[in-house]
């Protein structure tokens, strides 16, 4: 369950702030193009998309500061 939790914050993370700099330049930067999917394919994000992406990236940093209270799984 750590596991999960770290990659999947570090990844929405990732995105997050592709996304950012994606909206920063206009669309010049079309790297990482998943929140796209995430911003402009949902009507309630319009012109708020770097917003969007703002929240996005934060709620990957919460991820993997969680990810480190929960306990290892061990065993049993």
């Amino acid at each position: 369950m750590r596991r999960f939790l770290e990659v999947t914050g570090f990844l929405l993370s990732v995105f997050g702030v592709c996304g950012v700099v994606r909206e920063l330049t206009d669309g010049w930067f079309p790297f990482m193009g998943v929140t796209r999917l995430l911003t402009e394919r949902v009507w309630f994000p319009e012109g708020r998309e770097v917003f969007a992406n703002i929240v996005i990236a934060a709620l990957g940093l919460v991820l993997m500061i969680v990810s480190e209270r929960v306990e290892k799984s061990g065993g049993c």
